[in-house]
């Protein structure tokens, strides 16, 4: 059942990703494609295919598509568009047949559709599909030769062929040469020759262009500085070096990450992971390259296929920062910062700089390899109820996760939350009338004191501005200041405790979803925004704010939920019954200032206590995690290490003299009859109770 998902879930991908190209208007579909076979498109005129900057391919390409364009004008993209598909799902296939061995069983089932649902998904597909580009040829030329079956003589024609394409390849004839399969690289060089020679001839004028005044592409397409360049030129450029002293440093760039690459590269196929090995020379084509488009940026996907990591806990951190990387947006990855801003527009860069010359990948002979370090893990906990918890074959980790990979997933989650936030029903009506439903009932509940709080806070100044700094800074500062300690001092109940947290937002964002509302400051009805200043309702865009939130998220109150959550965190680990008091108060002063700020009603505070309720429960019925797990001390080194080990052989030595010696155990200092056996539970029990006690 499951691998009848993940194929479900490709097939559903694959053609989602089609029909988003084929709804397009004909005017907007396939941009680039259109450039090179409609009325005025290059494949159509006389003259020089690169008189204009929309044809960045080489000379080549153009005499190979040339026969294509016709029956691409006729229809309409659509079967180029399902061509591309079908050669997304081909290098899906060889990609999972290509995977280092030995594999398992499962890994060998779920690898072919998890590859196509990756591959649709990233963005060289996604911006391959919608261009009309063929970028995916040169990579489903090159993969091919990695198959076992492929001979030296069909692996050199293929990389030949990939080269003429895409000039850069070339450099995967240099790996052939040194691996030893020295006839496959030469035969990849006279075919590279071969290709290039025959579009001389039949375009020698275009050929001059392109290899004398473009220096292999150099100055096509888009400005060479702009962001959709990801080569290191295109580096060089973007932070103000032009001229001798740019191509200079860009000849030493690229001869150091050649270098390096290809010996990385060459130590990977004579390991056996020609995959790894065929990434890592992409990625450095990548950089090396004059320019790098995005629909040529597919290897540092590949990549993926390395291991790394010594922990079975730090094998996921690659895999998915390559894949969120090479699918999201550089806003998805990161906040909008400045100093995170500049590693954002560079990211697929970097993720090919990284990949080629930087990151360990195991060997097939590590020790690391098909062994890693486990994690930790408790079975599930039992509960009073049999049928508590749901997900029974899930086991709780103990150990502190991956920062990495907790970081990344923080990141996207919350962008995740806030594109969904933005994107809920914010109809002003609608809004509008839940509002009036709100204050209704809170009205015959006797709770409907927000306009004369709010009056209050409005005429107090020192009141105001308080409440102002507290609205603004806290919702995000304490939480993430508790996630922090917990990560750093309670690893345990860090895993505990941040659940329910997720929980609670996602229901949050169900609540938003079905039920927009309009806070008391958005009424019209006498409030007093002291935070935003007035609205003019009449306008529908109405504030700076509503253009960076959905101003009708208002139930439940996330900032009274999350208050909460830290709340109940903090009275039960905290050590000292100030802090206690402290973490109790911490909701309720929210509750105080989102009514005072005229942000929210009580009954969204009341929400907010709804969902993180809801969110420690959803973890009791699905994992039977109820209570806090009791934190473990790390092991301690060194000399005091050496004492406690000692004291714990000692003691049970000491308390069986103590009481008669009529424990049928061995003597501390003696041998087991049989090293590898697994003392009896009364023994097990004992050991454990003494240790405690130690």
């Amino acid at each position: 059942m499951g691998l009848a998902a993940l194929w479900l879930l490709a097939g559903v991908l694959a053609v989602r990703q089609a029909a988003a190209v084929l709804r397009l208007p004909p005017d907007e579909r396939l941009t680039d494609l259109e450039t090179w076979i409609g009325e005025e498109g290059v494949l159509h005129v006389r003259g020089s295919l690169y008189d204009g900057d929309s044809f960045t391919g080489t000379p080549f390409s153009g005499l190979v598509l040339k026969p294509l364009t016709r029956a691409a004008e006729q229809s309409l993209g659509v079967a180029w568009t399902f061509g591309t598909l079908l050669l997304v799902v081909v290098l899906g296939l060889v990609v999972a047949r290509s995977l280092p061995g030995p594999v398992s069983r499962r890994t060998s089932l779920i690898a072919a559709p998890l590859a196509i649902s990756l591959l649709v998904l990233s963005l060289p597909v996604r911006n391959t599909f919608t261009l009309g580009q063929t970028s995916i040829i040169p990579v489903l030329l090159v993969v091919l030769t990695v198959l076992p079956r492929t001979s030296g003589r069909q692996a050199g024609v293929l990389i030949g062929v990939a080269a003429a394409l895409q000039p850069a390849l070339l450099l995967f004839a240099v790996v052939l040469w040194l691996i030893g399969r020295r006839r496959a690289a030469a035969l990849a060089g006279a075919t590279f020759a071969g290709c290039t020679a025959l579009a001389w001839a039949a375009m020698p004028h275009d050929s001059w262009t392109y290899w004398g005044h473009h220096i292999g592409g150099a100055g096509l397409g888009a400005p060479a500085d702009s962001l959709a360049n990801q080569s290191l030129h295109g580096l060089l450029l973007r932070i103000g070096l032009e001229g001798p002293v740019e191509l200079a440093l860009l000849a030493v760039l690229a001869v150091a990450v050649t270098v390096i690459g290809l010996r990385r590269a060459v130590h990977y196929a004579k390991d056996g992971q020609l995959l790894l090995a065929a990434a890592i020379t992409g990625s450095v084509a990548l950089a090396v390259s004059p320019t790098s488009w995005q629909h040529q940026q597919l290897w540092i996907l590949l990549a993926v296929v390395g291991r790394v990591g010594r922990r079975a806990s730090d094998r996921l951190v690659w895999p998915v920062l390559v894949v969120l990387t090479m699918s999201l947006s550089r806003t998805a990855l990161l906040p909008d910062i400045e100093i995170l801003g500049h590693i954002g527009y560079n990211a697929p860069l970097l993720a090919a700089l990284v990949a080629a010359c930087v990151v360990p990948f195991h060997s097939r002979t590590s020790p690391h390899w098909d062994d890693p370090e486990p994690t930790p893990v408790a079975d599930p906990a039992k509960s009073r109820f049999a049928w508590v918890p749901l997900l029974r074959f899930l086991k709780r980790p103990l150990s502190r996760p991956n920062l990495m990979l907790e970081l990344m997933l923080i990141r996207v989650g919350y962008f995740a939350y806030s594109w969904i936030r933005a994107h809920a029903p914010d109809e002003r009506s609608v809004a509008e009338g839940h509002g009036d439903q709100v204050l209704t009932l809170e009205g015959w509940l006797h709770i409907d004191i927000e306009h004369w709080f709010n009056a209050i806070v409005a005429d107090t100044g020192w009141l105001k501005d308080f409440m102002n700094w507290y609205y603004s800074t806290f919702h995000f500062l304490i939480p993430l200041s508790l996630l922090a300690w917990l990560y750093l001092r309670r690893p345990a109940t860090y895993r505990w405790a941040r659940t329910p947290l997720a929980f609670a937002t996602m229901l949050a964002l169900v609540g938003f979803w079905l039920y927009p509302l309009a806070p008391p400051r958005l009424m019209g009805l006498g409030y007093v925004d002291t935070a935003h200043g007035p609205q003019d309702l009449n306008n529908p865009d109405f504030g700076a704010l509503t253009k960076l939130s959905n101003q009708y998220a208002a139930m439940p109150s996330l900032h009274v939920g999350w208050s909460l959550w830290c709340g109940v965190v903090i009275a039960i680990v905290a050590p000292y019954v100030w802090a206690k008091v402290l973490g109790i108060l911490y909701p309720l002063l929210t509750t105080a200032v989102i009514v005072g700020t005229a942000n929210h009603y009580v009954l969204d505070a009341v929400g907010g206590a709804a969902i993180v309720s809801a969110g420690f429960g959803l973890q009791y019925v699905l994992l039977g995690v109820g209570k806090r797990p009791r934190e473990e001390a790390p092991p301690l080194s060194g000399a005091m290490g050496a004492t406690l080990a000692r004291a714990r052989g000692l003691v049970p030595g000491l308390v069986r003299q103590r009481s008669g010696g009529h424990d049928d155990a061995e003597p501390v200092d003696a041998e087991p009859a049989d090293a590898g056996a697994e003392p009896p539970k009364e023994g097990r029990a004992r050991v454990e109770r003494h240790d405690q006690r130690v």
